[in-house]
């Protein structure tokens, strides 16, 4: 504006002083003018500003809530929300191809090709600060037919605590949700994945219920109530599961959590839910270990403590943990404990080449139903019980960018059964392309 003011100072005699030009009142008038519109569109400028500065306050918003969002461990960064009212729908896929091979006792003895944990993602606001969201799981490794099936389904309502001046502490949840018990399900798909398996524990599972999530001064949360049974149109026992978990950094490159659930009584009868929800061993959920005709209910109660050392070209992270089984057979105690634990290390040794090892380990003196890389009709449906299971797990890695990764492993697994016999027949050969859409 003083540039312009002082152009007009310096240049109007001299257009006074030519006839062609024009008088100086014309020139004067023009001037005014053309003030007046520079003057129109600074306001118009000052208006785009506040109204961005207005859409950055509501991104960060945003982003506080998804910063505390459980699934803080997935594949690949999302793409921004809607802040109002666009109900734009969003689509994603992720999938492994693969190729596994194990011993002739493992899971996987001929050697075979196979698509791996192949998924749609499906996400639409619905309206301010709220989210429909659904997967579609067309073909998991754990699955025992060729059908999809629902993951989770759920309406998200994001920092719900703003409303009365506390953003950030707390969104909810209602639906088809991920059971947040401990860390590993939230990096237990192909892209995310360092390895090909996962550790001995793999906790994990999709329940009914209703969840709250948010964060309080340095430390993370999230809390849910599900039915804690296995099956989808019907809870068979009033009594639900509890599940939780707390995250802490207390320095930029540490973290640390603690997770802890009760599944509640489940119903063990056939034509229940005969499973608890949550998923362990690699190839079975929580079970009874004795006929249901005498102990018709039973539960486990359970905890784990993770800690993750982090540095710019990877990671080491240990978890430890223990589950008390127990069950209202009048008969006896069947109660036992199964202690569990991994330790993980991932290294780059550049922006794409990596390596990656893994030892996890179940101990249960008392036995229980675990498959682990074995036939699941011999170690989960059938009635030898595993005391302890180890594996052993290194492999390779190359990412090509961020959706898209090539992987190689070989895993060791060794078992004690309660009668002592040593299995060693079940180590897995495996390779996979992992990718997010």
């Amino acid at each position: 504006m003083r540039f312009l003011l002082g152009f007009i100072l310096i240049f109007c005699p001299l257009y006074a002083a030519d006839p062609a030009v024009g008088s100086l009142p014309e020139i004067l008038e023009q001037n005014r003018l053309l003030l007046a519109q520079v003057r129109a569109q600074q306001q118009t400028i000052n208006e785009l500003s506040s109204k961005m500065v207005e859409l950055g306050k509501v991104s960060e918003r945003h982003e506080r809530a998804l910063a505390t969002r459980p699934e803080r461990g997935e594949a690949a960064t999302p793409a921004p929300r809607s802040a109002g009212g666009n109900r734009e729908l969003r689509v994603s896929a992720e999938a492994g191809f693969a190729f596994f091979n194990t011993g002739t006792l493992g899971q996987f003895p001929k050697a075979e090709f196979r698509v791996d944990d192949a998924m749609l993602t499906f996400e639409a606001p619905v309206v301010r600060n709220t989210y429909f969201f659904a997967d579609l799981r067309l073909l998991s490794r754990e699955a025992s037919s060729d059908r999809p099936d629902i993951g989770e389904l759920y309406v998200d309502f994001e920092d719900v605590s703003a409303n009365w001046g506390q953003p950030g502490l707390m969104s909810l949840r209602v639906g088809r949700l991920n059971i947040p018990f401990g860390e590993e399900y939230l990096v237990r798909n192909p892209l995310d994945n360092p390895l090909i398996s996962h550790s001995l524990a793999d906790f994990w599972g999709v329940d009914e219920g209703v969840e709250i999530y948010g964060k309080a001064g340095p430390f993370q949360y999230v809390l849910a109530l599900q039915n804690g049974g296995h099956a989808k149109l019907r809870d068979f026992n009033a009594d639900k599961a509890i599940v939780g978990r707390l995250s802490w950094s207390p320095l930029a490159w540490l973290s640390l959590s603690g997770s802890a659930m009760r599944t509640g009584e489940v119903s063990a009868a056939a034509g229940t839910d005969v499973y608890a929800e949550l998923w362990i061993g690699n190839n079975g959920w929580f079970k009874g270990v004795v006929a249901p005709v005498f102990a018709r209910t039973f539960w486990v109660s359970l905890w784990q403590a993770e800690a993750t050392a982090r540095w710019r070209e990877g990671h080491l992270g240990i978890a430890v943990g223990a589950a008390d089984y127990g069950d209202n057979d009048r008969r006896g105690d069947n109660s036992r404990r199964l202690r569990f634990g991994s330790v993980e290390a991932v290294h780059y040794f550049d922006k794409r080449i990596f390596g990656a090892a893994r030892q996890s380990w179940i101990n249960v003196p008392k036995g229980y139903p675990l498959a682990g890389w074995g036939p699941a009709a011999t170690y989960f449906n059938g009635t030898v019980l595993t005391s302890a299971i180890r594996r052993t797990s290194v492999g390779i890695g190359y990412r090509f960018g961020p959706p898209l990764v090539l992987k190689f492993e070989y895993a060791w697994e060794s078992r004690l059964t309660t009668t002592s016999a040593q299995r060693e027949n079940g180590n897995l050969l495996g390779l996979e392309l992992g990718l997010k859409l």
